[in-house]
């Protein structure tokens, strides 16, 4: 990835190399509306809680997503989602704004998945909810 792309500013406070796959992939050029629609949704999370927001796993290729596991159809491979931690506030916590925000309509309808250590979230269009592997028995502590 050039430089410039790189650094690339998609709101005021998200820059596209923060949703590079883990593997060094960069976002493919035809997902590149998807990650700005995502990142112009993060950023109303962003601007409400006030806080930082770090996104663990962005865009994944189909050959990283394999490896970790990740679900088939993943909105991660067509760079649509974000797993985010925001410090200070509890994966609960990250995951009751995104879905107060979505009933207002301040967000895009989409996937909140809810997991021990992150909140995934993406712009898929229609709601979706789970909890990640073991979150029950996290909950239950």
């Amino acid at each position: 990835m050039n430089e410039r792309r790189k650094e690339m500013k998609l709101t005021k406070n998200f820059s596209l190399h923060e949703f590079r796959c883990r593997d060094g992939t960069d976002v493919p050029e035809e997902f590149m509306d998807n990650v700005r629609e995502l990142c112009e949704n993060l950023q109303v999370l962003r601007d409400k809680i006030g806080k930082p927001i770090t996104v663990i796993s962005g865009y994944r290729s189909p050959e990283y997503n394999k490896k970790i596991g990740g679900a088939r159809r993943s909105q991660h491979m067509s760079a649509n989602a974000g797993d985010l931690i925001v410090k200070g506030m509890t994966p609960t916590e990250v995951k009751a704004e995104i879905v107060q925000l979505i009933k207002e309509g301040k967000m895009k309808k989409g996937g909140v998945g809810l997991y021990t250590y992150f909140t995934h979230y993406d712009v898929r269009g229609f709601n979706r909810r789970w909890y990640g592997k073991g979150i029950k028995d996290y909950q239950k502590e």
